[in-house]
């Protein structure tokens, strides 16, 4: 079998498309939270809990320290700059288009003022 190495990229994305991964991020942004901790506001066992926190550790977003049954979870924002870098390349984009149509529109009612 053939194994590709995920994108880290791709990882970021993949991990905080979920609602529920989102969330825990928020609250890890407050502070380091034990899994359970993390579960609490969801309808969802420590089992499913553990499971999104691993989708964010192979991001890279969380780091887990665990101690005897203790797992306690810490955000580690640095992989999101590579998202945010991504996605300020597209706002230049769009922000040239918006400003082309803008202007596009301006002068179309600048020539219906002049009929």
């Amino acid at each position: 079998m053939v194994e590709h190495a995920e994108d880290p990229l791709d990882a970021v994305f993949h991990a905080l498309a979920d609602p529920t991964r989102r969330a825990m991020v928020r609250r890890l942004a407050d502070g380091e939270r034990t899994v359970g901790e993390l579960a609490a506001p969801f309808d969802m066992t420590l089992a499913a809990a553990s499971k999104h926190i691993k989708v964010l550790e192979r991001a890279g977003l969380v780091r887990r320290l665990i101690t005897g049954r203790t797992h306690l979870c810490r955000l580690d924002a640095a992989p999101i700059h590579d998202g945010v870098a991504w996605m300020r390349y597209y706002e230049r984009f769009w922000n040239e288009r918006i400003d082309a149509l803008s202007a596009a529109l301006d002068a179309d009612d600048e020539k219906d003022e002049r009929r």
